[in-house]
């Protein structure tokens, strides 16, 4: 509909032109006067002798040249869509193209096989590269630090997702015994409050106290002392509290049973003299105790 209104406007405007140089209203040198149209020419004897004179007369198989017509589309297309491929859709355009090549290589292998030309590459064929040793170099450097960048970020990626199941572990603990604790309470305050008689929270903790002591006694009966430790103790005692241990407490103090009347006023066999004086647990003078030592030494 575009074309036919484009068209129009087209003739009509010719036709506008063409009474206004009938009026003579154009000016000259605007438009130049055509007595009669150029006639198209087909020259094909010159056309002939010009291919005749850059042909080469050569075998096929030193040319390999192929040409065809237009190869029709499959079968499971209409018959309008056969012969007319629309210029404007890349998609036709190219589907022509490929279906043309495809047809020309169909063609061409069995001449190539019969004229007994190989046309597939050999198992042992090794060919130059295009690329030199250094290049290659440079990119099997590049290739390999990508792959390090790849794993180092493949390590991190673990390394994260670890932290993160680690704390994720870690705040599923608090939490439980956020609960633990919390039901304990009320249960506590349950049985305060007269509300239940029951206390079996009491029993799940000193099971679970138990547990604990169990295993760390399992744990020093595993490693007990070593052989140093086990003379020295045996050699020394086991220790024990030092200071203090001459005090009296309130049942030694009250005790009174080895008490001697005799004894504490200096009256027992042995003593004489007046007034009682000492003589059993008289202390030696300061030169008798010199001459012990030097007797000693």
């Amino acid at each position: 509909s575009d074309s036919g209104s484009d068209s129009e406007d087209s003739s009509l405007s010719d036709s506008e032109l063409q009474e206004a140089f009938l009026k003579g209203e154009l000016k000259p040198g605007l438009n130049v006067v055509l007595e009669e149209r150029p006639k198209r020419r087909n020259d094909a004897e010159g056309l002939k002798q010009c291919l005749s004179e850059f042909r080469q007369h050569l075998a096929w198989v030193e040319r390999l040249d192929v040409t065809l017509g237009q190869v029709m589309a499959p079968v499971s297309q209409s018959a309008s869509n056969k012969d007319a491929v629309d210029p404007e859709n890349d998609f036709q355009r190219e589907m022509s193209f490929y279906r043309q090549a495809q047809a020309a290589v169909l063609e061409a292998l069995p001449r190539l096989r019969k004229l007994q030309v190989p046309t597939r590459r050999p198992d042992d064929y090794f060919a130059e590269m295009a690329k030199s040793d250094q290049q290659m170099q440079k990119i099997r450097q590049k290739l390999k630090s990508k792959q390090e960048a790849m794993e180092r970020s493949e390590k991190a990626k673990q390394l994260r997702a670890m932290r993160k199941y680690g704390k994720k572990v870690q705040t599923e603990i608090l939490q439980r015994r956020q609960k633990e604790k919390k039901n304990m309470l009320n249960a506590v305050k349950k049985y305060q409050k007269g509300l239940s008689d029951k206390l079996d929270f009491l029993d799940e903790e000193q099971t679970s106290s138990q547990g604990n002591k169990k295993g760390n006694a399992n744990q020093r009966t595993k490693k007990g002392p070593n052989a140093k430790r086990r003379y020295k103790n045996q050699k020394f005692g086991f220790g024990g509290k030092k200071k203090g241990s001459k005090w009296n407490t309130k049942e030694s103090f009250n005790d009174v049973s080895s008490f001697s009347s005799k004894v504490a006023h200096n009256k027992g066999p042995g003593k004489g003299g007046k007034g009682g004086k000492k003589a059993l647990n008289k202390r030696p003078g300061k030169r008798a105790r010199q001459k012990m030592k030097s007797r000693a030494r």
